[in-house]
């Protein structure tokens, strides 16, 4: 028997992939690592359980095999409570328990039967890496995206190398099969499907460092997370995206955008050279002088120009006094206003516009928490954006210069480790006292008052380890108790708070460029994509802005927030496209320096197709 509780919480899965990373330094899903179908991971065994339980697929051998693989090890309950805060160990052991029963009242275990094309397949990438077992194939049918129905493909195929790349384009443009490629299929806007042949990089991992030339060799499976761990090491630092996401994909989908845009830049910037395998399975550089332009901008849609198997990434020089600080602000006008002059006078490097939402969301290691402090943060002391920013000693003393109020890096430890403290009611009181013409927040983070927030927030990792359940505050303890997780560069570096943007429900972006200097233009972005959702009842809100080319234009991001297993919500938002999606064309061809980054929302395919993954 399944327990509907524990599909129900199998099915939220977001696929954002963090179970296939090391991020919090626990290990990985040793079935996974040695299998690499994602099938084998975490976030393919919550889709088989749901699978299974609404009778979309049979119980295999390759089920079996993947079922017995887990050793109910734990270690996917801290990734994904870190993240969602959700427990899927539940969901393993329901798995094994759903096996032995089967097996105890002695059902039959299907064999899959290969076919001429599996057997072509197999003789490519290697019999291992090719499959059409229905339990592989369901984890490659679906992502959270709202408006995107599963489709199950027919073979999976894990090729090793660009030849093997290569021969799969040619094996399916000579049988008339369709396919797609997929990175490590953290998709917040899914479509990576195809009902012919799913390609998935993971087993593409290489990483070739040279110093010399200040770029790094990056294969197609290699994650954000993973190549900064890499580079790090080496004394450089890379633009990366989300943890999980693949180097590669990013690059082709979104154009890689990050806080640190702001100095190291977006799309071609990123790179140096890439390499493509083209639709008809050949090799080609982009630096080749017959290569096509594929970072050239039209505004329609365009053939995917291939698959790229390897990119050629920048490295960027890391100095030894970097940190990182908060400048506050009590409105959006004038934090948007500064952080262009930080831009425009190239004071620091990492820079992003940051509302209470997403302060209290990456901060907090619970959503109940999330939500009492952004109340503490916005309402009580009248924190309502912050400039986040990251640059040397130079920096950071031209900012203390220019502002009076500053949360640097001792203070923002002391709020991440006594931040359960913001809601209590000693907290509140002391707040109370504050009532003037100056925002509390302006009194509050003023260096005398240091004792005082030490006195009542008592920061440390047991205080901060106190909201999250009870089995898992030893863990929490010890993983606070790492000077890196409350450390801002660090945490920007790798990203790995920014994963928690989509705990409560599956996050539905709009990435839109902007004029820095227009910042009417942007509150009225905000203001008209929050008033859509709100007519909708859509969860909304503010994202972030991050000034580019030295303040001249921004990537700023606005959310919905879509509960991706309740078909109202689809409704909502299928409804909702209709009003913003001709808003935003109109406003990208009506004002100078506004494009969006537009996905197609009714068709069930991605701009470029194979081209889109990550």
């Amino acid at each position: 028997m399944f327990s509907e509780q524990t599909r129900q919480m199998a099915a939220q899965c977001r696929h954002y992939a963090m179970c296939k990373i090391d991020y919090l330094g626990t290990g990985i899903c040793a079935s996974g690592m040695e299998n690499h179908y994602v099938s084998h991971f975490p976030q393919g065994r919550m889709d088989i359980y749901d699978a299974l339980a609404r009778e979309l697929i049979p119980i295999t051998r390759g089920l079996a095999e993947i079922v017995d693989s887990c050793d109910l090890c734990g270690i996917c309950d801290k990734q994904c409570h870190f993240v969602t805060g959700m427990r899927p160990l539940e969901v393993m052991k329901g798995l094994k328990q759903h096996l032995k029963e089967w097996i105890d009242q002695g059902n039959d275990i299907i064999p899959v039967e290969s076919d001429p094309e599996l057997d072509a397949l197999r003789e490519i990438v290697g019999w291992r890496w090719a499959t059409n077992d229905p339990a592989v194939l369901v984890t490659y049918a679906n992502d959270p995206f709202p408006l995107a129905e599963m489709r199950m493909p027919r073979y999976v195929a894990l090729p090793g190398t660009r030849d093997e790349v290569a021969a799969l384009v040619r094996f399916a443009n000579a049988r008339g099969i369709p396919y797609v490629v997929r990175g490590n299929g953290g998709s917040v806007f899914g479509f990576v499907f195809s009902d012919g042949l799913v390609m998935d990089m993971h087993r593409m991992k290489g990483i070739e460092i040279d110093a010399e030339n200040w770029v790094v060799l990056v294969e197609p499976g290699v994650t954000s997370f993973e190549l900064q761990q890499a580079v790090v090491k080496r004394g450089f630092r890379v633009n990366t995206a989300e943890p999980a996401a693949t180097v590669c994909g990013n690059i082709v989908c979104t154009g890689l955008f990050s806080t640190w845009a702001n100095a190291y830049g977006v799309n071609a910037d990123s790179f140096v050279d890439m390499e493509f395998v083209d639709n008809k399975g050949d090799i080609f550089r982009l630096n080749a002088p017959a290569a096509p332009n594929a970072f050239c901008f039209e505004h329609k849609l365009t053939p995917a120009p291939g698959i790229c198997i390897r990119a050629h990434v920048r490295l960027h020089p890391v100095t030894g006094d970097e940190e990182g600080w908060f400048v506050p602000f009590a409105s959006f006008e004038e934090a948007a206003a500064f952080a262009r002059e930080m831009s425009q006078r190239r004071i620091g490097l990492a820079i992003g516009v940051l509302g209470g939402h997403y302060l209290s969301t990456f901060m907090s290691p619970s959503a109940a928490l999330a939500d009492n402090v952004r109340f503490s943060l916005t309402e009580a002391i009248g924190l309502d954006y912050v400039v986040f920013m990251i640059g040397d000693r130079f920096a950071r003393e031209a900012v203390n210069a220019m502002q009076e109020v500053v949360i640097d890096q001792d203070l923002f430890r002391m709020f991440m480790l006594g931040l359960p403290r913001l809601a209590d009611d000693e907290w509140l009181d002391l707040v109370s006292g504050m009532d003037g013409d100056r925002p509390p927040y302006e009194i509050l983070l003023q260096r005398e008052m240091r004792p005082v927030l030490d006195a009542v927030l008592q920061p440390s990792p047991e205080t901060a380890a106190r909201q999250v359940d009870e089995d898992l505050r030893e863990f929490y303890t010890k993983l606070y108790a790492r000077p890196e997780m409350t450390d801002m560069v660090w945490l920007n570096m790798f990203r790995i708070l920014s994963a928690r943007m989509s705990r409560r429900k599956h996050m539905f972006a709009f990435l839109v460029y902007v004029p820095m200097d227009r910042v009417d233009v942007i509150e009225q972005i905000c203001t008209a994509l929050g008033r859509i959702a709100d007519d909708y009842g859509i969860d909304n809100d503010y994202g972030f802005l991050t000034p580019l080319d030295m303040g001249k234009r921004g990537i700023l991001e606005y959310d919905y927030y879509i509960d991706h297993q309740d078909p109202a919500e689809k409704e909502k938002i299928r409804k909702a496209a209709v009003v913003f999606e001709p808003f935003l064309d109109n406003l990208s061809a009506t004002t100078k320096g506004v494009k969006w980054l537009k996905y197609i929302f009714s068709q069930g395919c991605a701009r470029k197709e194979a081209f889109l993954y990550t």
